[in-house]
């Protein structure tokens, strides 16, 4: 085996090896550490949850914070006026009346 051999094994070989369906990603996301104060049964029902979940108890904390605190903009219908309205919805049809 030449030198430049992927196979060499030496570790000082520049060539890599292709391995099919194998791929590297790092995603890293800038985190600043806190403490949270929880009583006891509140710390127990989280530490449940996040092994029933498969999730970590720092995810599961992050999402309630996004979720209950942090909630992007309602999507969807958006009102077409602002302010309090000018008449109920039993006169909805009086906007069709003459002046």
């Amino acid at each position: 085996m030449s030198g430049g051999d992927a196979r060499a094994g030496n570790g000082s070989s520049a060539l890599s090896l292709r391995l099919t369906g194998v791929m590297k990603a790092t995603n890293l996301t800038h985190m600043v550490k806190t403490q949270v104060y929880l009583r006891q049964e509140e710390l127990e029902a989280l530490h449940r949850t996040a092994r029933r979940s498969g999730r970590p108890v720092a995810d599961l904390v992050r999402e309630a914070i996004r979720r209950v605190w942090l909630r992007p903009p309602a999507r969807g219908p958006i009102a077409l006026w602002d302010g309090p309205p000018s008449r109920t919805s039993v006169e909805h049809d009086t906007i069709y009346d003459e002046p």
